[in-house]
């Protein structure tokens, strides 16, 4: 049976969806923007900071799930521009251990839910 995660140290969903769906020992967590959690404003000051507050709300999702990143196995990362994508990689690689880092996709988009430049979805097993 499935369980729904939603924290309220993540932003609310902004349509029929849920933060996270857990399934069995899975957590399939929905794709996170850079909106803040209590002020629900986007955090878009630069490439750097939407992506830290991405992983900050995935941070605090799997945090509700009794999870950590190191439970994460796969990422799925939407950018809008794909020559920010070192500057993406260096603030998501600081959440991993090299060794233990999960599967992972980059894909460069032409458009992402409300113009922002960086969306990541994760799949985590306890």
């Amino acid at each position: 049976m499935k369980k729904i995660i939603n924290t309220p140290h993540a932003p609310a969903p902004i349509g029929p969806y849920n933060q996270a769906v857990v399934f069995g020992n899975t957590i399939y967590i929905s794709g996170q923007i850079p909106l803040h959690p209590v002020t629900g404003e986007l955090v878009m000051d630069s490439i750097q900071s939407e992506t830290k507050q991405v992983m900050e709300n995935l941070k605090a999702i799997l945090t509700a799930a009794d999870m950590t990143f190191e439970n994460v196995v796969k990422a799925s990362i939407f950018i809008s521009d794909m020559n920010n994508f070192g500057a993406i990689n260096e603030v998501y690689g600081a959440y991993f251990n090299n060794e233990t880092a999960p599967a992972r996709e980059t894909v460069q988009v032409s458009c992402l839910p409300k113009n922002v430049n960086v969306e990541i979805s994760m799949i985590a097993i306890k």
